[in-house]
């Protein structure tokens, strides 16, 4: 085909070709060479790739954007990717420019203006200019959803805010993020979902559950019955029995 013009593609319509070595858009390769590995693209616009010098970021022509190399590159999230160089851990911008000085055993990728990090084998989050968000460190920290994230500490799991705050006083063996109010989370008996508070919704347990999807949950019973429940813990429905 006839390459399209960088301008009048829509980087959202990208995909990664079945043997990962270049990015097509609705079939059609759109840039003339290839790559070791691609990931997909980003906002604004951006894809991590690899070839014989290493890693590095490509625009929507398939040229790189900057002249560094790295060990790994990952996606841009909020403006900032993830990229390893000599096994440290950072994050540069859309012009390939480091944006702090401090460098990591793992980073993650920015959501709500947050991300988790790694050092010295503990977790927190740092801002989009690499400065600590608080001064508390855990066992393991999580992404960022809206205002909360889940935190692992000696206690076992909770959530925390921007501010590195508890948003109550409970612990759980494990904890998702909040999901339309709720979160799923496990103690001794088995799982089930809380409210903002660390509440739980309903007392009955389950061997697992999953985020409520308009109003009801895919669960699996303690007996090991696939079934949906709504939010009040209630089984509205065995998946697989026929319903009279």
């Amino acid at each position: 085909m006839q390459y399209e013009e960088e301008s009048r593609i829509n980087w959202q319509k990208t995909k990664v070709a079945l043997n990962g070595r270049y990015h097509i858009i609705e079939g059609s390769k759109f840039y003339p060479n290839e790559f070791k590995q691609v990931l997909k693209y980003h906002a604004p616009g951006l894809a991590p790739v690899e070839d014989e010098t290493g890693w590095y970021h490509i625009d929507l022509s398939g040229k790189a954007i900057y002249s560094q190399k790295y060990t790994r590159t990952f996606g841009y999230y909020e403006g900032r990717a993830s990229v390893i160089q000599d096994k440290k851990w950072f994050h540069i911008d859309p012009e390939g420019e480091r944006i702090y000085n401090e460098s990591f055993d793992w980073t993650g990728n920015f959501q709500y203006g947050a991300c988790p990090v790694r050092k010295d084998g503990m977790y927190f989050h740092i801002d989009t200019q690499g400065d600590l968000l608080y001064e508390q460190k855990y066992l393991y920290a999580g992404d960022f959803k809206d205002e909360y994230a889940v935190v692992r500490t000696a206690n076992g799991c909770t959530h925390i805010d921007h501010n590195g705050d508890f948003l109550y006083s409970q612990y759980f063996s494990e904890l998702d993020i909040f999901h339309k109010g709720y979160a799923r989370a496990q103690d001794d008996n088995g799982w089930f979902h809380i409210d903002s508070t660390g509440s739980e919704v309903y007392s009955t347990r389950f061997r697992n559950v999953e985020p409520f999807y308009n109003g009801y949950a895919y669960a699996i019973t303690l007996q090991g019955t696939r079934c949906i429940i709504s939010e009040s813990g209630e089984i509205i429905h065995k998946i697989g029995v026929k319903e009279r």
